[in-house]
């Protein structure tokens, strides 16, 4: 007989960066339907990733903590280097967007693991996603949606969803207090959904993750983003890691019984003790568009063993609206 984990969690009430989300199997939501709503509201680039469009691949290492091999039976925490596959960019589906605004910025992770094992991660630089469930996320799309008149969304629409779901300006609220972030190593990125980390004699620790940057955030003034322009980040990244400056410490806070863990638009509590999991370490940015990154979804239920998805419908969802993207993406000719 399997023993009942000693620190498994008891789960809340179940309900439910911007990463493209997502869309639970028993949602109504057609992940067709959603690709189409992304592209009628924010414009269609063809060959680009439908969010997140302006990005850049990059190589990292990883290397996990005693802390990290107490929680889970994972290979990447085994203490030896990870190779990783990373891409870093910018929300939205515009891959000319400004890099000097108050928006998302996304890490994305590919770790690498012995005997072909992976784990996908999206991490965005939001506590909270923008939406609470796959439907709200459809509805907040549709009513941004543009009239063709105008060009621009109706602001009565846009306010009656937002009245009737406060829900989808949480993100916008968090980004709109930070300062533009200097670099995209500067800044912190949260995993957002919950996870739950299983060790070798099977007790389970439930927690939220954040990489954070090992030389901390640093931001710009509204004055210092104006000066920088619509397009610095790429090329500071590779000063940075050229230098050796971008390093992130992969930190997990632990949820507690009774702790919400099933939604993407509530974070656990702030007193909640974190531990650091391991250190990832930027090695190499791309010199152009191309990279290992190019084809590569980062759907976040691709878990190794001692990693388990939590019952999140917006982290499941993520799978199906991925794969329609990439296959659009390869039949337009891929771009970065």
């Amino acid at each position: 007989m399997t023993s009942r984990p000693r620190h498994s969690l008891i789960l809340g009430t179940l309900g439910c960066s911007a990463m493209l989300a997502c869309l639970p199997a028993s949602a109504d939501v057609d992940p067709q339907q959603l690709l189409n709503q992304f592209e009628s509201t924010f414009g269609k680039f063809e060959g680009y990733r439908r969010s997140g469009a302006k990005g850049i691949c990059a190589v990292g290492e990883f290397v996990g903590s005693a802390e990290g091999r107490a929680l889970s039976v994972s290979s990447a925490f085994s203490g030896k280097p990870v190779p990783v596959t990373v891409r870093f960019s910018v929300g939205g589906a515009n891959p000319r967007a400004a890099d000097n605004t108050k928006s998302q910025r996304n890490l994305a992770l590919q770790f690498n693991l012995p005997g072909g094992e992976l784990w996908q991660m999206g991490n965005i630089s939001a506590p909270v996603f923008g939406a609470a469930t796959p439907e709200q996320f459809l509805g907040r799309l549709q009513s941004l949606q543009p009239d063709p008149a105008t060009k621009a969304a109706d602001p009565a629409k846009v306010k009656a969803f937002a009245d009737a779901n406060p829900e989808v300006l949480l993100q916008g609220k968090y980004f709109a207090s930070q300062p533009v972030p200097a670099s995209f190593g500067s800044v912190n990125y949260w995993g957002v959904h919950t996870f739950g980390f299983v060790n070798g004699q099977g007790d389970k620790q439930l927690g939220k993750w954040t990489f954070e940057p090992v030389a901390g955030t640093q931001g710009l003034s509204d004055e210092e983003a104006k000066a920088k322009g619509p397009s610095f980040l790429f090329d500071d990244l590779r000063q940075r890691v050229a230098a050796g400056n971008v390093a992130f410490d992969f930190k997990l806070q632990l949820a507690q019984p009774g702790d919400r863990i099933d939604s993407v638009v509530h974070p656990l509590p702030e007193d909640r003790r974190k531990v650091t999991l391991g250190r990832l370490t930027i090695k190499s940015v791309s010199a152009d568009g191309g990279g290992d990154c190019l084809a590569i979804t980062y759907v976040p239920t691709v878990l190794p063993k001692g990693v388990e998805a939590s019952p999140d419908p917006m982290l499941f969802a993520r799978a199906a609206p991925y794969g329609v993207g990439l296959g659009r993406r390869l039949a337009e000719g891929a771009k970065q």
